[in-house]
């Protein structure tokens, strides 16, 4: 029987890699991304953290510096990332069909049995990304998915490993000598607060976790650290998650303003284009949500205003993709939070207890005029989602959501790339 062999495949500086492949031009060359608003530094290229630039800093704090040292800065291109992100994990599943989507830049595989050779088939892997997608990763494989995210540092840091490094490959003392030069707040799943308490019992490194009896793991710390125990001993305790839930049990949409808002009116167009977004996606997912939730939150850096965040949950008298419906009942919620005297700095809804559509619900006794109108709205959705798919996002809307240009108060993004994957209108035009 096959060693179990689970994979980590990661992207590495998945946001600057994705700005980098449309600018070759800065290959080897300091790259920043910032956050919503332009608000602090969330990704760096190795020569920018060479430079000095803190990951979560904000921007102000650094952009002297960025200025001296000619660093590259973007905006966040969210569109942008998620469809290079797509492509990536669409390729890895050739590899294997067991696969398991971490997050944006990372994905799990069980390449049980596919390979003797696994570091000459993570080469393949890696090749192949290049090659269809434009995007470097790197590799960590082991016989638990605790292990391989170690291996994917290691594989990451070291360049001995050339991007692919397979733990069940090595010896057990070839393991032992790598583990104690690795510190523990390395191991997937040590934050912070553990690694203090582990420290205090001088367990310090990688090697000194991985010896540390499993019962004095559970009864002194925590199930959890029991868990990643077992897990670097090489029993596995963490299954890939195959089987991703229909849709997404909660919807978000929220945006910092890109300067603070007071009035009531501009307030109203921002929550009312958040609802809009989130209900297309709603039905994107063939959902109804059956609560809605509405928060407007103040300055948290100015002393001098009243810094408060505030939310306020409806729930619907019928499960809903209707835009019009939740845009009013968004209205409803945003009126029982907002103070006039406030400036409010960011906004954001939330749909709630999400149903299939498939399951819509009926009332007991005889026939409410929403469940008679139902499939008329349904229409008119359709109609909608219909021409912003052909014309473009949000050509059309509700009155209240406002003209798509110009909007004061929309994110701050200074910065930004070009949609190259996701607008046809923002492709490089090559002129002889």
């Amino acid at each position: 029987m096959s060693t179990r062999c689970i994979a980590l495949v990661d992207v590495n500086n998945f946001y600057v890699s994705c700005e980098r492949l449309f600018r070759p031009d800065l290959m080897n060359l300091p790259v920043i991304v910032l956050s919503n608003n332009d608000g602090c530094v969330v990704a760096r290229s190795e020569e920018a953290k060479v430079l000095g630039v803190p990951m979560g800093v904000p921007w102000f704090r650094v952009r002297e510096l960025v200025k001296n040292s000619g660093i590259t800065v973007f905006s966040s291109n969210y569109p942008l990332y998620a469809d290079l992100s797509h492509r990536v994990m669409s390729l890895l599943s050739t590899f294997s069909s067991s696969q398991e989507i971490y997050s944006i830049d990372e994905s799990f595989l069980d390449l049980t049995g596919m390979s003797s050779q696994m570091e000459q088939y993570g080469q393949v892997i890696r090749k192949r990304v290049d090659q269809w997608v434009g995007l470097p990763v790197s590799i960590g494989m082991g016989p638990t998915k605790t292990l391989a995210k170690l291996a994917n540092y290691l594989a990451k840091k070291r360049p001995v490993y050339r991007g692919v490094c397979d733990l069940g490959a090595m010896s057990s003392g070839q393991m032992e000598s790598i583990f104690a030069s690795i510190p523990v707040s390395e191991v997937w799943g040590i934050g912070r607060r553990t690694t203090e308490l582990l420290e205090r019992v001088h367990i310090r490194t990688v090697a000194h976790l991985r010896e540390l009896d499993t019962t004095v793991a559970r009864r002194r710390f925590s199930i959890v650290l029991e868990r990643v125990v077992k897990e670097l001993q090489g029993i596995s305790c963490l299954d890939l998650e195959q089987i991703l839930p229909a849709g997404r049990q909660q919807i978000i949409c929220s945006r910092s303003f890109s300067h603070p808002l007071t009035g009531l009116n501009e307030i109203k167009e921002a929550i009312a284009l958040y609802t809009e977004r989130a209900a297309e996606k709603l039905r994107l997912q063939c959902s109804l949500a059956g609560r809605i939730q509405v928060f407007i939150q103040a300055s948290l850096f100015k002393p001098e205003e009243r810094r408060h965040s505030y939310a306020v949950t409806l729930s619907l008298s019928l499960p809903t993709d209707d835009t019009a419906c939740l845009v009013r009942n968004a209205f409803l919620a945003l009126e029982k939070l907002y103070r006039p005297e406030s400036r409010y700095v960011k906004a954001g809804v939330m749909l709630m207890e999400l149903h299939s559509k498939s399951h819509r619900q009926s009332v007991l006794f005889g026939v409410s005029e929403e469940v008679q109108s139902a499939k008329r709205r349904d229409q008119l959705m359709n109609v909608m989602d219909g021409i912003n798919h052909r014309w473009g996002k949000h050509i059309l809307g509700l009155g209240w959501s406002g003209l798509a240009k110009p909007r004061p108060w929309v994110m701050k993004q200074d910065y930004k790339s070009p949609g190259y994957t996701t607008d046809w209108q923002q492709l490089p035009v090559v002129k002889a």
